[in-house]
């Protein structure tokens, strides 16, 4: 996948090389990346310990939240593709303690089937 559907909002894989000295502070003690997907701006990582969530906020993109969910807290997700007339495939995962969903917008299906393949190895 390319610049065209990173600009479209379409989920694209991300090098790890190229984020790892980013996650380097993140990462606890022998806490590997695993995989990324980049969303525009925000990013889906996998670590072999937790799911993290970036959204990067602003303008200038300076202004960066990081939302760890460890795999063990993750009591069920679901994915609704879009359809003809949709522009993006919709992403929930239910958190233990929470009642409603995380949800996040994944653009017209890339990468979608690959972070619900990626969540259901690591149940």
């Amino acid at each position: 996948m390319g610049l065209i559907d990173t600009l479209l909002g379409h989920a694209s894989d991300k090098n790890l090389e190229k984020i790892s000295e980013d996650f380097a502070p993140l990462l606890a003690p022998g806490e590997t990346l695993q995989r990324a997907f980049g969303l525009v701006r925000d990013l889906i990582v996998f670590t072999d310990r937790r799911l993290i969530f970036v959204n990067k906020q602003g303008v200038t993109g300076s202004k960066i939240e990081y939302l760890s969910v460890p795999y063990r807290s993750i009591v069920m997700f679901s994915i609704e593709t879009a359809g003809h007339f949709d522009l993006e495939a919709e992403l929930r995962i239910w958190v233990s303690g929470q009642a409603a969903p995380l949800s996040r917008s994944l653009g017209r299906d890339a990468g979608a089937q690959e972070i619900v393949a990626l969540l259901a190895s690591r149940a």
